[in-house]
């Protein structure tokens, strides 16, 4: 037979009330009469009934998080600290993988993934601003990254202009004038690939250095693409003494590529990313990257998402936050 709240209540020599506030994480219970119920519900083997528990109280203490894209190693770490910091505030996560889906993405804005939680850190890369407006309903939604900026919605993202723009200018100021990027197109000013373009051409600029569309390389932000995207411009002919993948995965796949083919990092090429993923220090060489501020994104996204889900942030208006970042130079473009 399943073990009730009750069972629990009398195991700990307290009333029905006092085991639904420690279940239910309120505040002002004292922590002894707390750790009680807390070694009843162990002793007992208690699993709580969170469906019923939700609809009495209107509150799941579950988040969603809809990314793209799970296998990315960036989408990855940050899922994983983003639960960190949810749990530290008493909330779990619920993940979902869109593919960059329009059918994905709306079902996550108001399908029943969408109704077990309490607001929502959400990427659209497949829907526009006015359709998740129309389809956000009533529940909190943080927007991550740069997709969407709008000021209905909250959101948190990085520097990713800046920071492009001060790696491109480390690799100018070592040597470097022939720096091909890979991951972007030139017909593309929005998002990260075009942010992030933007930066390098703003550094180039400031440096009086001539931009060449030669060296921007449009491809997917995967390893074998990035490996891919330098191999082609090695067989191109096209003289390039470094390399910036827009994020570290084809920064990684690039400079496989040039080791295997006898080109020398960073002596013949320099080679930089972005993103800091774990992977990126324990490259051979060493990976010179980004590190946008994944903590602090973490922090502040689930930060003002349990405040909007709590009632602590009351701003009608959307609040965007920029996280900081820090370059992290190593031996592949020191």
């Amino acid at each position: 037979m399943a073990v009730t709240m009750n069972d629990v209540a009398r195991a700990a020599g307290v009333s029905l009330k006092t085991v639904s506030n420690v279940l239910n994480d309120y505040e002002f219970i004292r922590p002894a009469t707390k750790q009680k119920v807390l070694d009843a519900i162990a002793e007992l083997g208690y699993e709580a009934n969170l469906t019923a528990r939700s609809l009495r109280s209107g509150k799941s203490r579950m988040l969603g998080l809809v990314l793209s894209d799970l296998s990315a190693p960036y989408y990855a770490e940050l899922a994983s600290r983003l639960m960190t910091v949810a749990s530290a505030r008493g909330y779990r996560v619920l993940v979902e993988q869109s593919a960059a889906l329009e059918a994905n993405e709306l079902s996550a804005l108001h399908g029943p993934f969408r109704q077990l939680t309490d607001g929502l850190l959400f990427t659209p890369l497949a829907l526009d601003a006015d359709t998740v407006a129309d389809r956000r309903g009533s529940k909190p939604l943080v927007m991550l990254g740069e997709h969407i900026e709008d000021p209905r919605f909250d959101l948190v993202t990085m520097k990713n202009i800046g920071a492009a723009q001060a790696m491109t200018a480390h690799l100018l100021a070592g040597g470097r004038r022939r720096i091909a990027v890979l991951g972007a197109a030139m017909e593309d000013d929005a998002g990260s690939p075009g942010l992030r373009l933007t930066g390098y051409r703003e550094a180039l600029a400031a440096a009086a250095v001539d931009f060449d569309p030669a060296l921007i390389v449009p491809s997917g932000w995967r390893r074998d693409a990035g490996a891919s995207a330098v191999g082609a411009l090695l067989d191109s002919g096209v003289v390039f003494d470094a390399v910036f993948g827009l994020n570290d995965a084809l920064a990684l796949g690039a400079m496989h590529e040039l080791l295997i083919r006898g080109v020398k990092v960073p002596q013949d090429v320099a080679v930089a990313g972005f993103d800091d993923i774990d992977e990126a220090r324990f490259a051979s060489p060493a990976l010179t990257t980004v590190a946008p501020g994944m903590e602090e994104i973490a922090e502040r996204s689930v930060g003002l998402l349990i405040d909007r889900v709590e009632g602590t942030e009351t701003s009608d208006e959307g609040v965007h936050i920029e996280a900081g970042f820090e370059l992290k130079i190593r031996a592949s473009a020191p």
